[in-house]
């Protein structure tokens, strides 16, 4: 197996000495998907050349996760055809569209947590030598592979041992072991930041260069901005239409994503002045993570905490949450806590959103009533008897505030967008009527209208006087909404950014260099 782009002379291919112009290496035409009685994606027709870098844009539920599953093998279709090199081709399964060159990198991570990084990138389609499992080699293509992408995990490692991002990246490069003719991204940064982003971009770009044929989807719209020659947008399983990316700006997307002008993306910062301090760590420690970390929080406040994959930012708060073992001392509201629960750090008064929504925050194969009222029980079975109909009254009531988008209340969270899952997990958080909210990736994997609803709910929330903290990859996305942002490497607060300080440059020297806040202003650290 490799990399290499090999593209096999089929019917409607041009010869090698023509293949200077770009040709449409996929042809999808009026291709619909039906669940039942529900229509989920609607006559949609479009080509991707050779050489191209051809996104796929809209909101969450318009239709690219489906499409994408009807190109790569990984469902059929109810109408349209498909021709990849000018030949018409049906696939029952993935392996079937693999073999005809289009591969898919998803946007959940689909790899067996309880095999190394090597193992995943070849399970099913082992090395073999002399009739055994050729481990050596599968590990040396493996380093090869992942050192292209710049990942530094060992190829040794369990999956589950390795970080989120580093998964990512494992699973891109399971996928680029075939041989292809075009690529399909998924979602690929949804867990990715700073140099992991752009190296994926890069190669990216590489395989543009060597003539495949690239499908990218992101809700990420600079990163559309910066790849892609056409985009597509899909409104509601519906093609809207395919533009030359060059014409379109950022605002322009997304008001072709959601039919409408949108509002200013963040909200307009307050001018008040944060009130008295509510959180105060000192000391804190989580081991093998973080060392000797030190902050406070004001109510009213938003506080960013920003920093590269692996910095440390997730594993303070979930030490602080009683995720996991810390030490040093914990002040909310003036009363010391000591937090060794998640329970206790929610009777205390602290709502905490995962990073992990799908894995850690909501039950997918759930009703949306349980997974509202999870974290707060005793309000709706203060006896021996579910309280059901005041569920279904909070559950309505959630709906309407953090507008739930939903075709019916017996839906499970798992059929929710990703917007609107990540809506219900806040509506699951507030639900415990915390003073302090840690929000970890508040917009990760969402499209740009569902991200403006999430922001104005951080931004009501200090308004009413809570206290917000946000950690986020997104160095915009603090900037955009935080009045105050700490960095952090390697395990410690490397400086803090605030005013005309708040700028990506400094987060950016803060987040990846020696150099800290006091080291700039004349002093020593």
């Amino acid at each position: 197996m490799s990399a290499v782009l090999s593209f096999p002379r089929e019917r409607g291919e041009p010869a090698n000495g023509d293949r200077q112009e770009p040709w449409p290496v996929l042809r999808a035409e009026e291709m619909s998907k039906d669940y039942g009685p529900v229509t989920v994606l609607s006559d949609v027709s479009l080509d991707v050349l050779s050489g191209e870098i051809h996104a796929v844009i809209g909101e969450n539920g318009a239709g690219k996760s489906t499409f994408m599953r009807l190109l790569s093998g990984y469902a059929e279709p109810t109408a349209g055809t498909l021709t990849v090199a000018g030949q018409q081709v049906s696939f029952s399964k993935p392996e079937h569209a693999q073999q005809a060159g289009i591969v898919l990198v998803h946007q959940e991570i689909l790899l067996a947590d309880g095999l190394t990084v090597a193992e995943n990138l070849f399970l099913g389609r082992e090395l073999m030598r002399n009739g055994m499992v050729d481990d050596r080699a599968m590990r040396r293509l493996a380093t090869e592979k992942l050192t292209e992408l710049g990942c530094k995990v060992s190829p040794n490692a369990l999956v589950r041992n390795i970080a989120l991002a580093d998964r990512q990246l494992v699973q891109i490069a399971r996928a680029l072991l075939d041989d292809y003719k075009v690529v399909i991204f998924d979602e690929p940064t949804a867990v990715l930041t700073g140099d992991e982003v752009e190296r994926l971009l890069g190669i990216i770009l590489q395989l543009k260069e060597q003539g495949a044929a690239v499908l990218y989807i992101s809700h990420r719209l600079d990163e559309v901005q910066r790849l892609a020659d056409k985009v597509s947008v899909l409104r509601d399983g519906r093609l809207v239409g395919t533009y030359p990316a060059a014409g379109l700006t950022q605002m322009d997307m997304a008001r072709l994503m959601v039919g409408r002008d949108l509002a200013a993306l963040y909200p307009e910062k307050r001018n008040t002045v944060p009130g008295e301090v509510s959180l105060k760590v000192n000391g804190l420690s989580v081991p093998g993570y973080a060392k000797d970390i030190s902050f406070t929080a004001a109510k009213g406040e938003i506080l960013g905490f920003a920093g590269m994959i692996g910095a440390g930012r997730t594993e303070v708060f979930e030490g602080i949450m009683g995720l996991r073992a810390a030490n040093g001392s914990v002040t909310l509201n003036g009363k010391p806590i000591d937090i060794r629960s998640p329970r206790a750090a929610m009777d205390a008064g602290i709502g905490y959103l995962t990073e992990d929504r799908k894995g850690k925050g909501l039950l997918l194969q759930e009703r949306l009533a349980p997974n509202l009222t999870l974290s707060s029980l005793a309000r709706f079975h203060p006896g021996l008897m579910m309280r059901r109909g005041r569920e279904k009254a909070a559950l309505l009531d959630a709906v309407d505030e953090y507008d739930i988008r939903l075709k019916t209340l017996g839906v499970k969270a798992g059929q929710l967008s990703g917007g609107n899952q990540q809506k219900l997990l806040l509506a699951k958080v507030l639900m415990t009527t915390p003073s302090l909210v840690v929000i970890d990736e508040p917009t990760r994997g969402i499209d740009i209208a569902n991200k403006a609803q999430i922001y104005a709910f951080i931004h009501r929330l200090v308004g009413e006087g809570k206290t917000c903290i946000v950690i986020s990859s997104e160095m915009q996305e603090l900037i955009g909404i935080c009045d105050r942002i700490l960095v952090m490497r390697e395990g410690r607060i490397t400086g803090e950014v605030m005013g005309d300080k708040m700028t990506e440059h400094e987060i950016a020297l803060l987040a990846t260099s020696d150099v800290t806040t006091t080291d700039r202003q004349g002093g020593t650290t």
